[in-house]
């Protein structure tokens, strides 16, 4: 009797590890198998960060078109390497509604931040927003280029996307005054 009941808790003992190792097991796979599908949705999209431009400089000539139009400035900082922020553009552009909307209120720039380009300066002009919230985030600059927005992209998504209706209302809500 002593015996069982040693051979069972000795059983108990090791059959957590063992199903543990095969949980992890299968996790590692399915980790390994969404960062598969993740590498090629990435793929499947344009690529609108350059890593190479200057942004203060890009910034600049973005205001004086700004004024001239009578639009804002709305800065999707982020890089190509980042699933969200591509998911966001193909999002935009492919909703006939919204790059309307867009293309009517704003002058749209992709504000890079990468390994190979933090664009330090810039982002430490507008507070560091990506150390905060992450990527991608969004500057929203007046006509003269003065700060007037920050918008942490995470309340802007739904599911493994982002909401009509809540980009729709981010969008509206930081035009011009016309």
């Amino acid at each position: 009797m002593k015996k069982s009941i040693l051979k069972l808790a000795f059983v108990s003992l090791l059959l957590p590890t063992v199903f543990s190792a095969q949980t992890s097991t299968m996790t590692e796979a399915e980790k390994l198998e969404a960062k598969k599908k993740a590498e090629a949705e990435k793929a499947s999209y344009a690529k609108p960060y350059d890593e190479a431009e200057n942004a203060e400089q890009k910034i600049a000539e973005l205001v004086k078109k700004a004024k001239k139009e009578n639009k804002n400035i709305m800065l999707q900082a982020g890089g190509n390497w980042c699933i969200w922020c591509l998911r966001f553009n193909n999002f935009v552009q492919t909703t006939p509604e919204l790059k309307n909307l867009v293309d009517e209120n704003y002058i749209y720039y992709h504000l890079n931040y990468s390994p190979k380009n933090k664009n330090e300066k810039i982002f430490a002009q507008y507070g560091n927003p990506g150390e905060k919230y992450g990527y991608p985030v969004f500057i929203v600059l007046d006509k003269n280029g003065k700060q007037i927005h920050t918008q942490e992209s995470g309340s802007l998504e739904e599911g493994k996307g982002y909401s009509f209706d809540k980009v729709k209302a981010f969008f509206e809500a930081w035009k011009p005054k016309k």
